[in-house]
């Protein structure tokens, strides 16, 4: 069983369960028709690049930022050579992170789309290739350099495609990491009838409760100080609950 996700600010606002001999790529258009989008820039990684998903994006008048890999093998050739002679220059817009003996460098770039989306008309309203470079260099450890390719159907600048990768990463890393490393979800056994949906159901319903509940602390000890005080679980009951009150 596998279930898609859709997620803003780090929150779950929808999902939807696959068929057992299906997948994401399935399930991504039944969850689009169900989210107000209008106006949204959406952002799905490769496995998402899809002709169906980003028509389905655009009938609902919202835009698309997806990732493209092996899976689109010419469409992924075609823009890699597109941002050839970008590739060749020296960034002078890097955005370099040093912390606890890691030094990280991004730059993002953008180019018109108009060439590829002619060889390509398949992809609605195609106006944006996105480059984004990333380098790693880490002690002790080989340092990795990586080119990362996207087809946008808005017309964004560097800047503000830039957020859009960081911001699609940052719900990665803050939420699908959180549910392995807090929840365990990833080591979870459950496989009978229904029960890995349910525990995906409340899995996520239980990180959404603890992330508003507002105290300055990580994801693992609101959860001991959950288990430990009924008081404090109450509090991350009650804030969980709150929008629901509201309707």
């Amino acid at each position: 069983m596998v279930n898609a996700f859709a997620c803003s600010n780090n929150m779950v606002i929808g999902q939807v369960r696959t068929d057992a001999k299906s997948n994401e790529i399935m399930a991504i258009p039944e969850l689009i028709k169900i989210l107000d989008l209008k106006g949204a820039l959406v952002s799905i990684d490769a496995m998402g690049c899809q002709k169906s998903i980003a028509n389905s994006i655009i009938e609902q008048k919202a835009d698309y930022v997806l990732a493209v890999k092996g899976n689109q093998p010419s469409l992924h050739e075609a823009i890699k050579s597109s941002f050839s002679e970008c590739r060749q220059s020296v960034s002078q817009e890097l955005l370099l992170n040093k912390q606890h003996g890691r030094l990280e460098a991004r730059s993002y770039h953008v180019l018109n789309a108009k060439e590829v989306a002619a060889n390509f008309p398949e992809w609605p309203k195609l106006k944006t290739l996105g480059m984004a470079m990333s380098y790693r260099q880490e002690k002790g450890k080989e340092p990795s350099l990586e080119y990362r390719y996207y087809i946008i159907s808005a017309k964004l600048d560097e800047e503000s495609f830039g957020e859009a990768v960081r911001s699609h990463w940052a719900v990665e890393n803050n939420l699908h990491w959180v549910l392995d490393a807090s929840l365990k979800e990833d080591n979870c056994q459950i496989y009978k009838d229904n029960g890995a949906e349910n525990w995906a159901i409340l899995r996520q319903a239980s990180l959404n409760m603890l992330r508003a509940e507002p105290t300055k602390t990580s994801i693992p000890t609101k959860q001991k100080r959950a288990w430990m005080k009924t008081s404090f679980l109450e509090r991350v009951l009650r804030a969980g609950l709150a929008p629901m009150s509201k309707k």
